[in-house]
């Protein structure tokens, strides 16, 4: 192996990486809102809506990203959506990041004292406020080490989005590989940056568990 032939490429490659954490960061961004609204409404007990947060759990859980990311960029313009390769990335992979995250947001309301709830009630606080300002600091602080797992899953399933053609880490890695017929230099190259990219991503977010565990203290 001749790892020479990448050493040309390493500016592309650092450009494209920087490309693969904002599609990252903003579906993530994206799946921690749809999650935390699914979570909400799956426990509000209004029965139309309930089925309808089951419904998008169950089937984006039940489905390959893949197939979710295809219907997007490839299905929706057949019905005269036209949505580009970013956007579509960064929504497909939102879209499935959401429905995971419901089930973590929902847990970890769930895992919050109902004696909490009651006694907030009980004071005069609106169902709003107690979520708000009682329930939801306490659930975030149970689901961060679950979040954070999904944070990091979300930096390697970014390299799908090179499938419905985004120039992000692994697709720019496909096109100088080929070229240079250097296909285990640049594998490895780029295996390497998404294990960087996910070890710093697992620092920071242990260290931001740990802040909320003292400031839970």
């Amino acid at each position: 192996m001749d790892f020479t032939l990448v050493f040309p490429y390493l500016g592309f490659l650092g450009q494209a990486a920087w490309i693969t954490i904002l599609i990252s960061v903003l579906a993530l961004a994206l799946g921690l809102v749809l999650g935390l609204l699914a979570a909400i409404v799956k426990l509000s007990g209004i029965k139309p809506l309930v089925w309808g947060a089951d419904f998008y759990v169950w089937v984006i859980r039940g489905t390959p990203v893949l197939v979710q990311l295809f219907l997007i960029y490839f299905g929706l313009p057949q019905l005269g959506i036209e949505i580009d390769a970013f956007t579509s990335a960064v929504l497909g992979l939102g879209v499935n990041a959401g429905a995971y995250i419901a089930e973590i947001f929902r847990g970890g309301i769930q895992a919050v004292a109902k004696g909490q709830r009651e006694a907030a009630s009980s004071l005069g606080m609106s169902y709003p406020k107690v979520l708000w300002r009682i329930v939801l600091p306490q659930a975030l602080r149970i689901s961060v080490p679950a979040l954070g797992n999904q944070a990091v899953s979300m930096i390697k399933d970014s390299s799908l989005a090179s499938l419905v053609t985004v120039s992000e880490l692994m697709m720019v890695a496909q096109r100088f590989a080929a070229g240079n017929f250097a296909f285990m230099e640049f594998y490895i190259t780029v295996a390497v940056i998404y294990l960087m990219l996910t070890t710093v991503a697992s620092v920071l977010l242990n260290k931001f568990e740990k802040r909320m565990a003292v400031s839970e203290r």
